[in-house]
């Protein structure tokens, strides 16, 4: 698998007719959270979920409260026939920048699946070479199920590793931001400095390590 992102077909506006096509044999959905956040990793997961197990409720994680979020994690990791998480270290983000880093962890959690999709579908617009037949999904975490399964196990994955980092770190914040830029993590980074987990390359990282330099 290369780094690069090849040109996908990336359909917008897509009808339930054009789900069930797609959706049909064994396909993988793929999704990322955490492209955003000054901090930790950017985490990717690919669902291939099973046609006989359907699960209800699936969406678009965002759309969903923590707690039924939660739920759907644990049915897919019950039902699907495979899952498998991706990512992209902090580092590895600095040097390739986001959107690379967010194709190759994309690449990793395809790659990890215990089965061989004959077809990937990512949410967005953008999609990594997989060596195997792939579509880019506009809004896709909201409409095709296997990426709203994907959207919900990243989301959890990271938002679970937030609060890990949280304990390690509680001054920072991190259950309550989950590392994005707010102006609580911004207060945090200006009074108790830049973490090993932080972003450098990201712009109010950068400037904070610019200050603490100057100081």
């Amino acid at each position: 698998m290369t780094n690069h992102d090849s040109v996908p077909v990336v359909i917008k506006n897509i009808t339930p007719e054009q789900v069930a096509l797609i959706s049909q044999g064994v396909v993988a959905g793929v999704d990322e959270v955490g492209r955003g956040p000054l901090v930790g990793d950017v985490v990717t997961a690919a669902v291939i979920l099973d046609p006989n197990k359907p699960i209800a409720g699936l969406n678009d994680s965002k759309k969903l409260s923590e707690k039924r979020r939660n739920a759907l994690y644990q049915d897919i990791m019950v039902n699907a026939l495979s899952v498998s998480v991706g990512r992209a270290s902090p580092t590895e983000i600095d040097e390739l920048n986001i959107l690379h880093a967010t194709m190759l962890a994309m690449q990793r959690a395809v790659a990890g699946l215990s089965i061989q999709p004959q077809r990937v579908l990512v949410d967005g617009n953008r999609v990594p070479d997989f060596g195997i037949a792939s579509h880019a999904v506009i809004k896709g975490d909201g409409l095709v199920a296997a990426i709203s399964a994907a959207s919900i196990i990243a989301k959890v994955t990271r938002d679970a590793e937030m609060d890990t980092l949280d304990q390690q770190y509680p001054q920072y914040g991190f259950a309550q931001h989950k590392g994005y830029p707010t102006k609580a993590h911004f207060e945090a980074l200006a009074l108790h400095g830049v973490l090993p987990q932080h972003r450098k390359s990201f712009k109010p990282v950068a400037e904070c390590i610019l200050l603490q330099n100057k100081s």
